[in-house]
């Protein structure tokens, strides 16, 4: 039996001698109770319609959410695995480290998980609006003016992210990595997708914004070259030399562990420049990225060895001339006034070993 069945049999109160006829609020009362339980019970089935639905919408959305959040997570570590079990070569563990890989496959992770969880929770609050009858149409309309206000005020922002996401999926670069950025140069210790750190030579950390990268090299992809200039005098018979430097070559190139480091035999290239009193030998090598200064540091150590035993005197470089500051930077004086007096001062120019030109042309 139905509440307003039960309401309407219920017997009416007898008026009392005291208190009179019924009060007409009871009465009242008694109608606006009626008329609510008989809209509940005709509009109950649409509620509960409603909640299963939302209910149904939640379920899924939080399930479809979960299970593609767990799918991405393995793909990047299948991922990984594949590309550490392909770079275990020589060449292919130079470019890619354990951190580098690590890093990269945490920010190509949480990109995807980030979009996925969006658009999957965001398709959802839509359809739970759209099923309590809600126009989403001026919802949408001042979402989209919304985006596009926060979008123009944090343009720096959104340009960071986005260049750190192509950034990373692209491979650039990676931790370990040394790379020239424009606005700084050093070792990457981490890979952001809005901020690159940066470790330079002398130590300091540099904070780079991926918007403002405008180009990038990548100094330990690759190869790299060492260079070393030998500079003899010019009576000196170059036959002897050239096979001097080709015995070097030879003996370094087999030696541990520089035969690692080398990608290529060290060659000797010929003359670079000839002088009036010297000749300048140029002696080159692949080596692996980033040892380009050691190798160079070793192979300078050989060659002064290897010359002193064949007793080929070597030629060293001319000193560079003192220049007047003022016809360096006309703004010398105003920059660094100490520095500039301590130069130009008649004590300076009296200790230079370099007389200093005649002005006026004389």
């Amino acid at each position: 039996m139905s509440l307003s069945a039960l309401l309407a049999a219920a017997p009416s109160p007898s008026p009392s001698p005291t208190t009179g006829p019924v009060v007409p609020a009871l009465q009242d009362a008694q109608e606006q109770a009626t008329n609510a339980a008989s809209w509940v019970e005709q509009n109950w089935s649409t509620w509960l319609a409603i909640g299963l639905r939302v209910v149904l919408i939640l379920v899924i959305a939080t399930v479809l959410r979960s299970a593609v959040r767990r799918a991405i997570t393995k793909l990047i570590d299948r991922m990984s695995r594949t590309v550490e079990a392909v770079d275990g070569t020589a060449f292919g563990g130079l470019l890619v480290n354990a951190e580098r890989r690590r890093q990269r496959s945490q920010a190509i992770g949480s990109v995807l998980r980030s979009v996925a969880s969006f658009l999957i929770m965001g398709t959802a609050a839509l359809m739970v609006l759209a099923t309590f009858q809600i126009n989403l149409a001026p919802l949408l309309a001042s979402a989209g003016v919304a985006g596009v206000a926060i979008g123009f005020g944090a343009r720096n922002l959104v340009t960071d992210f986005l260049s750190g996401v192509f950034m990373i999926l692209e491979d650039q670069y990676g931790v370990g990595d040394t790379i020239d950025a424009g606005v700084a140069s050093g070792e990457v210790i981490e890979v952001g997708l809005r901020v690159t750190k940066l470790r330079g030579s002398a130590g300091e950390i540099w904070y780079v914004r991926n918007g403002e990268v405008k180009r990038i090299g990548n100094l330990s992809q690759g190869w790299a070259t060492a260079e070393v200039d030998v500079a003899v005098p010019a009576s000196e018979d170059l036959d002897r030399v050239r096979s001097t430097l080709d015995a070097v070559a030879g003996r370094m190139s087999k030696d541990e562990p520089w035969n690692e480091l080398l990608w290529g035999p060290i060659e000797v290239l010929g003359l670079e420049s000839v002088l009036l009193d010297s000749v300048v030998v140029r002696v080159s090598a692949k080596t692996m990225p980033g040892k380009a200064v050691q190798v160079e540091r070793e192979l300078r150590w050989r060659v002064k060895r290897a010359f002193d035993a064949a007793d080929i005197p070597l030629v060293g470089g001319a000193p560079a001339p003192v220049e007047d500051a003022a016809t360096v930077d006309p703004t010398a004086a105003m920059a660094a006034p100490s520095a500039y007096a301590n130069l130009t001062s008649p004590q300076a120019q009296a200790a230079s070993p370099i007389p200093s030109a005649p002005r006026g042309g004389k």
